[in-house]
């Protein structure tokens, strides 16, 4: 695996003073966003890209509420989020929005993606270890609901899982439900 890293910069939001750095994975850039000053135990979120969510605030899903969640907690508290550019549980945006055309009609999510041939989730988290490692981060407080993200960790210590519920509504509650029922998650 080839990894690249960029220079850090500044990136105000309107959460914080953040840091920016990316890691280029055989041409695929991912990033971190990271406070200036990282506690001995930093909190970390690992999130995948999620267009609709993070940038469009879709409430078909929770991820653009988890991540403006944890802008808030590391401004306040210190850590970063790791962000993996995997969109769609790792299908692509092309497909997830054929994904999404399948959920109109009914299909769950996992359904929908099976529809497409793909699997419940195509995600990878083994860059994860290989990113806290470079910033010689050995123990976490991981913000996540995740089982996959606390099992993709290797020699990474989590000090702490920290849950991030967010509120459902008619239009994410089967997202949720199968999320918990069946993808394991910890809601």
């Amino acid at each position: 695996m080839s990894i690249k890293i960029s220079n850090t910069a500044n990136l105000p939001t309107e959460y914080g003073n953040f840091k920016i750095q990316s890691f280029n994975e055989n041409g695929l850039d991912h990033f971190v966003i990271f406070t200036e000053t990282l506690p001995e135990i930093p909190h970390v979120r690992i999130h995948s890209e999620c267009l609709t969510g993070d940038v469009f605030k879709s409430i078909k899903c929770d991820c653009g509420k988890q991540l403006d969640f944890a802008m808030k907690k590391i401004n306040e508290e210190g850590g970063m989020i790791i962000y993996l550019r995997q969109e769609g549980r790792g299908i692509g945006l092309f497909n997830k929005v054929n994904a999404y055309a399948f959920q109109d009609m009914g299909y769950d999510t996992i359904e929908a993606n099976k529809k497409l041939g793909f699997a419940a989730d195509l995600r990878k988290f083994d860059l994860v270890p290989k990113i806290l490692r470079e910033f010689k981060i050995n123990k976490i407080k991981l913000m996540t609901n995740n089982p996959r993200k606390l099992n993709s960790l290797e020699d990474i210590e989590v000090a702490e899982r920290i849950p991030v519920i967010m509120s459902t509504c008619e239009y994410n509650s089967d997202y949720l439900r199968v999320k918990k029922e069946e993808l394991g998650h910890l809601l």
